[in-house]
């Protein structure tokens, strides 16, 4: 039996290739070996390599077009384009054809991209009559609506190991799906959701099979770059997040001994670069210092980076924690703020507090770290003059603002407050939507704020060797710089003269309608000053 697997496609204004690798699939690959190893199986990626192509906005984007209405050169731009990236669907059906599969597995992993998991099905069964299941986070949050297209035969909630063992198990003796754990199934037309099993203990799953890419496929700074997870889950229960509906209401370890084990032989077979996409990856503290020791203990490190680029929960973190990071190959950290008001937080049920956050970033950049620091835009129980204050704390601390605009995921606790999503509501269900307007803030708000955190992480990263220097200085050195920099200095110096902020098309400057200035010098002026990544204080009155 032959068992194709299969990433799809995506279309959007933007694509983060640097996140591509398929560690569920390829941990799938392995769990199928390690208990039925009869069977073959492939792991194809239809996302990454094929490059994009323009393609027509989709009707549900058509409000957009305003915002996102010229191309620009400029540091401070928005999307103009929308995009195919990946291979085209008959492309994929060919190519699946080509193996001869006796089944083929799709995942779903993101509710916008729902649309094209389901052409990939769609394309594959008009030239080839094989099963077809379904799995990943979306549909974990939406399993009926996706059994009940046509083209899916099966789909399965939660963890998928265990449940993709048992169903191929099943499928192969020809034995009823009633009793595997996670499936869904049809019986006379009518979607059937078996319960939800046990997962296997992550100790008990072997290592991700990632042999059907090459170590060049995947690259961070022209090195090979490997995914791996410690835990699965996260205990928290953020109510604008749908994990638990994937991996529980709890957080599970590996042991210290297997992922150093893990990480040895990656290191061994090519791998220099590390990413750990776990949810909550350093919720057990001790456990975490301890891999961190053996790390630095057993592993070339001088040789090696190691990244979290879903997120670090900074409750977790202290002084001891950053410094072993540090020690053993981290150089930069994401961490999500989301807001500064303690009623937000309170709101959407985290844990966090502005207090461990401040203390945390202190600590960190004593260690010199780069940070991302996270903020929701557009939260519904926000007011503007919430998410100005937290723009304007972030503005003041030595850390880039990771502006990103809410949107609504199928699953989530915030989702029952809403009515039922609809088709079109999943698709928008992306921060380049800017989908949810509230009578507090309106669409051209949350665009004005999205570019403004922009513009300060572009004062922000513009270098200067000054402890204490004004804006005007900053950006005199900027237009000695890159083209890029260059413009964006010039197009400063314009929102400031003309109160108008620019876009740079080829022909020339032309104005960005919908970006509110009056709003832009709301924020400004209670701006006391601007803190670089390197701890120097930017003056930002105008000049």
């Amino acid at each position: 039996m032959k068992v194709l697997m299969l990433q799809p496609p995506i279309r959007d204004f933007y694509d983060t290739d640097i996140r591509l690798q398929p560690l569920g699939l390829c941990m799938l690959k392995a769990a199928i070996k390690k208990h039925l190893p009869s069977i073959d199986v492939i792991v194809k990626n239809y996302h990454q390599g094929y490059g994009r192509k323009t393609i027509s906005y989709p009707p549900e984007f058509s409000y957009l077009k305003g915002y996102y209405s010229y191309p620009d050169a400029g540091p401070f731009s928005m999307f103009h384009q929308f995009y195919h990236f990946g291979a085209a669907y008959n492309e994929i059906a060919r190519d699946v054809k080509k193996e001869h599969p006796d089944m083929i597995g799709i995942s779903s992993l993101f509710t916008p991209f729902y649309q094209e998991a389901l052409a990939c099905a769609g394309a594959i069964k008009k030239i080839l009559n094989v099963p077809i299941i379904m799995g990943g986070p979306h549909v974990s949050a939406e399993p009926i609506s996706m059994l009940k297209d046509p083209n899916v035969d099966f789909v399965i909630r939660g963890e998928g190991e265990r449940p993709m063992v048992q169903f191929l198990k099943a499928f192969q003796n020809n034995e009823p799906m009633d009793e595997v754990p996670n499936l869904g199934f049809k019986k006379h037309g009518e979607p059937i959701l078996n319960p939800i099993g046990k997962p296997y203990d992550l100790n008990d799953l072997p290592w991700a099979d990632f042999s059907d890419f090459p170590i060049d496929r995947y690259l961070y700074e022209k090195k090979p770059l490997c995914f791996l997870t410690t835990s699965r889950g996260c205990p928290h229960k953020c109510s604008f997040c749908s994990v638990h509906l994937t991996f529980g209401k709890g957080c599970r370890q590996r042991s210290v001994d297997d992922i150093v084990t893990e990480i040895k032989t990656r290191y061994e077979k090519g791998y220099r670069v590390f990413d750990f996409e776990d949810d909550n990856l350093t919720f057990y503290g001790d456990s975490f210092k301890s891999l961190l020791k053996r790390i630095i203990k057993e592993i070339p490190i001088q040789e090696i980076r190691f990244l979290a680029m879903n997120g670090i929960s900074y409750m977790s973190l202290d002084r001891e924690i950053l410094g072993l990071m540090k020690q053993a190959g981290f150089k930069s950290l994401n961490i999500s703020l989301v807001s500064a008001r303690a009623e937000t937080l309170s709101r959407v049920r985290r844990p966090h507090t502005l207090k461990k956050f401040l203390e945390v970033v202190e600590q960190a950049s004593h260690l010199e770290f780069d940070m991302v620091a996270y903020q929701i835009l557009g939260l519904p129980s926000e007011t503007l003059n919430d998410m100005i204050d937290t723009m304007i704390l972030l503005a003041s601390l030595p850390v880039l603002i990771g502006a990103s605009i809410f949107y609504l995921i199928p699953g989530s606790p915030m989702a029952e407050e809403f009515p039922a999503m609809t088709p079109a509501d999943m698709v928008k269900a992306r921060s380049t939507a800017m989908a949810i307007e509230s009578e507090h803030f309106n669409r051209d708000d949350l665009y004005t704020l999205f570019i403004t955190a922009r513009i300060i992480n572009f004062i922000k990263g513009l270098k200067s060797d000054v402890k204490r220097v004004h804006l005007q200085d900053v950006l005199a050195e900027g237009e000695n710089l890159t083209r890029k920099n260059k413009i964006g200095a010039e197009l400063i110096k314009f929102l400031f003269k003309e109160k108008v902020l620019y876009a740079a098309k080829k022909e020339g400057y032309i104005p960005l309608l919908r970006f509110q200035t009056d709003l832009f010098y709301q924020i400004w002026e209670k701006v006391p000053h601007i803190i670089a990544q390197n701890g120097s204080v930017i003056g930002t009155k105008p000049f």
